[in-house]
């Protein structure tokens, strides 16, 4: 079995960025704050952009981000997710009334994304950790000025982040002989059209239920599979 040696490292740089941010929560002014959000915002959106043109196929990726919403809608995963960030929030006594805002963003921003699925294939596939370390290093960043707006929930998502990226890499080290360029491409396609989402949530422009579209990435790996 391989080890996610890359996921360790990137759940610390999160720790470590997250700390930091929220150290400098109360020293840096809003409106230098706002300007850091906003340009992570945009960052968001040039990366998802130029992800999802790296299809393959559009009309799949159209099709599994349709029928993903659909399943995830009819699975609650948005409220799910956000009821286990609200437990997570009980549970550590936190006041801070953007905690749930915190988690469910960080954690979706890090995990949906090129780097976090070819990283991690990287890594499994070839034991190449470079992308996930240079991922880590991204993310400790964003981490800084996330955890200055939103608290100490973006500390959290440093969990689900190991567990995501872990477990694919064990999964890609497992089965190797899956995953084609071609697959890969609509996977990055697909995660690159919910990365636009993000960064529409992070301007304020709208409010995107992302958590329930999260089964698009398993939807675009069937129809890509089916369809070659």
């Amino acid at each position: 079995m391989v080890f996610p040696l890359g996921s360790v490292i990137n759940a610390l740089a999160i720790l470590a960025g997250g700390a930091l941010g929220l150290l400098l929560h109360g020293r840096l002014p809003e409106k230098m704050r706002q300007v850091v959000f906003q340009g992570l915002g945009l960052c968001v959106l040039v990366i998802g952009m130029q992800m999802a043109l790296q299809g393959k196929n559009g009309l799949l990726v159209v099709l599994s981000v349709l029928i993903g919403g659909v399943l995830g809608e009819a699975m609650g995963l948005e409220d799910l997710f956000a009821g286990l960030a609200d437990k997570l929030k009980s549970l550590v006594r936190s006041s801070n009334t953007r905690f749930v805002d915190g988690m469910v963003n960080a954690s979706l921003i890090y995990c949906i994304g090129a780097m976090a699925i070819l990283g991690s294939f990287d890594e499994g596939i070839r034991g190449d950790h470079s992308i996930l370390f240079t991922k880590a290093l991204l993310d400790g960043f964003a981490s800084i000025a996330l955890a200055s707006t939103y608290g100490s929930g973006v500390l959290f998502s440093a969990l689900p982040v190991l567990l995501y990226q872990g477990l694919l890499t064990i999964f890609a080290g497992a089965f190797q002989g899956l995953f084609s360029d071609y697959l890969i491409a609509q996977l990055t396609a697909t995660g690159g059209t919910l990365i636009l989402g993000i960064g529409i949530n992070l301007l304020g422009l709208t409010v995107i239920r992302l958590s329930s579209l999260l089964p698009s990435l398993v939807v675009i790996v069937l129809l890509s599979v089916f369809s070659g």
